[in-house]
């Protein structure tokens, strides 16, 4: 028998989202609402349940396939209904732990300590986590008896005045026996205002039958709340992205101004790095150590080496190499493999290249399906001609090579190393090593033919 089960309810319209995307699956920091979820989870059990009401093949695209449990709550009847059809995938199982999809914010540590307190004494039915925030909300609220238990819930659209005073709040986060459970599922009935099965009905049952029901405060009441709309979506990514400035920092990052900085959860940066304001790091980053990003920068699923300076660039799904400079307004596409003490100007573009040490790339260039070697010097204007119009090509660049600005090089074609090419050159055959290439017209000189141009034109 697995010792824990848990249920992730994830099957709400969400429609003050008012989107076409089911609510679980919007971004918070980087990561979906539910995934933050699932991974205050990890570790308690090897696949958790996750009950959802439309989109199933989209959730199960983003999220993958075996990632969880997934069941098709098909009549959305409230949340006890949602966890009724939980009944196959959790019933092997010693205890159940219900959480829902749309809560980004609750912590594993606190999850955690939910699951040592019932396994700590095995006389609880049902272990809650509430919260106590300084303003509440329209949370259910938590009834205790004359002794002071726990002994019932009463949604706020239900509760009268005085109950409406009680300021402990059920956050939706449960850990049950799981036999216990499953009789007091059987015991639900609609008999509320909106007609729904309450899943919080289940512990005036549990109360009803002898059962022990216990609580735990959350320590930061912030954990509790959950997004409906986008207002709340961005708070919550706000508050996320505080955490992971804060670890960043405590472990040696300098930012500048972390309430404007975006960086999501899977960015790694090394020690003594800084980051200026305005710098967006998304996804799989990787930063190196005594870095510098200054502001306006872009990073996604990128590397960056170590003592590298970016400044003002977009790099998408990048490398670049120690002790390179990129920027300002470099666009590093998909594929770019930059190696050390490089220089990648302004307005210099690069997609599919790989980039040799020291090569420098000063300005206004365009490098597009190429292998560059070491040591090479770009000029400005230089580029690329990498599509025929129907097909892509390679160009390779051997070390020392020297490239006149204007150049363009007519893919697919090989210039060879320590060659030079002439400012203004079109190349369209092989360059030797150590050759001269010069592919452009001879100047020619007519004195005073502007003079008459000039004269036709006034008159």
């Amino acid at each position: 028998m697995e010792q824990f089960k848990v249920v992730i309810l994830a099957a709400g319209e969400g429609t003050r989202m008012k989107s076409s995307l089911p609510k679980v699956l919007h971004k918070a920091a980087g990561r979906t609402l539910v995934e933050w979820v699932a991974s205050s989870v990890e570790g308690i059990s090897d696949k958790p349940v996750l009950i959802y009401g439309r989109e199933g093949e989209l959730l199960k695209g983003t999220l993958g396939e075996d990632r969880f449990t997934y069941v098709h709550q098909e009549q959305r009847l409230g949340t006890g209904h949602a966890v009724m059809t939980a009944r196959e995938a959790v019933k092997d199982s010693e205890y159940t732990i219900v959480l829902a999809g749309d809560m980004p914010l609750i912590r594993k540590e606190s999850i955690n300590r939910l699951v040592e307190a019932i396994k700590n004494d095995r006389t609880f039915s049902c272990m809650l986590l509430t919260a106590i925030p300084e303003k509440t909300p329209a949370f259910g609220r938590i009834v205790r008896d004359k002794n002071g238990d726990v002994c019932d819930i009463i949604e706020d659209r239900d509760c009268t005045e005085e109950q409406k005073k009680i300021k402990e709040l059920n956050i939706s986060i449960y850990c049950f026996r799981t036999a216990d459970l499953m009789e007091a599922l059987d015991m639900l009935r609609p008999d509320n205002a909106q007609k729904e099965y309450y899943l919080t009905d289940t512990v005036r049952h549990l109360y009803s039958m002898g059962k022990k029901i216990g609580s735990i405060s959350l320590d930061d009441p912030v954990e509790s709340i959950g997004v409906n709309d986008r207002v709340q979506l961005a708070y919550a990514s706000e508050k996320l992205r505080e955490r992971i400035n804060e670890d960043l920092m405590r472990n040696g990052v300098t930012l500048i101004d972390p309430k404007n900085t975006y960086i999501d959860c899977g960015v790694k940066i090394g020690r003594d790095t800084t980051v200026y304001p305005g710098v967006i790091l998304e996804g799989m980053t990787d930063i190196g150590s005594e870095t510098i990003l200054y502001q306006g920068s872009r990073i996604r699923d990128s590397k960056v080496g170590d003592h590298t300076t970016i400044e003002n660039s977009v790099l998408l799904s990048a490398e670049v190499g120690s002790y390179s400079k990129v920027g300002p307004n470099a666009y590093l596409r998909p594929g770019t493999k930059i190696g050390d003490h490089c220089r990648i100007g302004d307005f210099v573009e690069t997609k599919n290249a790989v980039i040799g040490d020291g090569t420098k790339i000063s300005h206004l260039t365009y490098v597009g399906d190429a292998d560059l070697g070491e040591d090479i010097n770009i000029g400005c204007g230089v580029v690329f001609v990498n599509f025929d119009g129907k097909e892509k090509h390679r160009i390779k660049v051997g070390d020392r090579a020297f490239i006149g600005c204007n150049t363009n090089l007519i893919s697919p074609v090989e210039v060879g190393e320590g060659s030079y090419i002439a400012a203004g050159t079109t190349i369209t055959k092989e360059v030797p090593a150590d050759a001269l290439a010069i592919g452009r017209s001879k100047q020619m000189v007519r004195e005073g033919w502007a003079k008459g141009r000039y004269k036709i034109h006034r008159e």
